[in-house]
C-alpha cells in the first residue's frame, strides 16, 4: 500500500500489506501496498482455474496490483502464488471499501495472519484513509514443505501507490522518507477446500533483496 504516516498503527502494524513492515499484518506506522517481476499481470489468479467457490474480489478503476513473474511452471507452486494474489487483492479490497469484515479475509487468512489482517484494515478505517495507484509485486520464491505447507517470500514497490483520504478523496503524494520496497515473507496451508491461506506473515521495509 501507499506510505503514509498512521500513527495510530504504529504498535499493530510491524507485520503484513497485501502485507506491512515486519510482524504479522499490512504495515509499520506508515501504510504500505505492494510488487512481482518480468511478466506482468493483474489478476495472475484468473489463469489459475480451479473448482473452489471463491468470494468476489474487485478492485476500483484507480488501484491496480501488478504481479511480474508470477508463475513458475508448477502446479502446486502456481497455485500457491495464485492464491497469494488473491488474499493481497481481498486485502486492498477491504482497505478500499473500509470493511473489516470483507469475506475475502477470512478465506485467504487464519489465525495470527487473520487477526493481523483486520487490525490493518482498521487501521486505515480509523485513520479515514483509503488509497489510489498500482502496486507492483515482484520476486516471488516458493518453497513447499510437503503438500500442504507452503512459505512465499516476494517484494513489493510502492512508489506508485498514494494515500487517499476517504472522506474527501484528496490524494497525498507528499515525498516520504520511507523506503517504497517491502520484503514479505510468509507461510500458507492448504485447507480442506484446497485454498492456500496464509498463516503468518512478515515484512521489512527498504530490504536489500528488494532495492537490488
Amino acid at each position: 500500500m501507499p506510505i503514509a504516516v498512521l500513527t495510530v498503527a504504529t504498535a499493530i502494524l510491524v507485520t503484513a500489506c497485501g502485507g506491512g513492515d515486519g510482524g504479522s499484518s499490512e504495515g509499520s506506522d506508515k501504510i504500505a501496498r505492494a510488487d512481482t517481476g518480468d511478466e506482468t499481470s493483474a489478476l495472475p489468479s484468473e489463469s489459475v482455474t480451479d473448482a473452489v467457490d471463491r468470494p468476489e474480489v474487485k478492485l476500483p478503476s484507480d488501484v491496480t496490483d501488478e504481479y511480474e513473474d508470477w508463475k513458475t511452471g508448477d502446479d502446486i507452486k502456481d497455485a500457491v502464488l495464485a492464491d497469494t494474489a488473491r488474499r493481497i487483492d481481498a486485502t486492498n479490497g477491504a482497505i478500499v471499501r473500509g470493511d473489516t469484515g470483507a469475506p475475502g479475509l477470512s478465506f485467504y487468512y487464519r489465525d495470527k495472519a487473520l487477526t493481523d489482517a483486520v487490525a490493518w484494515v482498521q487501521a486505515y478505517v480509523d485513520a479515514n484513509l483509503s488509497f489510489t495507484g498500482t502496486t507492483r509485486y515482484y520476486a516471488p520464491d516458493v518453497t513447499l514443505t510437503g503438500d500442504k505447507a507452503a512459505s512465499v517470500v516476494y517484494c513489493s514497490d510502492e512508489s506508485k501507490g498514494f494515500n487517499k483520504d476517504r472522506k474527501t478523496k484528496k490524494v497525498d503524494k507528499t515525498p516520504s522518507d520511507e523506503s517504497p520496497y517491502v520484503l514479505y515473507n510468509t507461510r500458507l496451508e492448504k485447507n480442506k477446500q484446497g485454498v492456500w491461506q496464509t498463516t503468518n506473515l512478515i515484512s521489512k521495509r527498504g530490504d536489500k533483496k528488494c532495492t537490488a
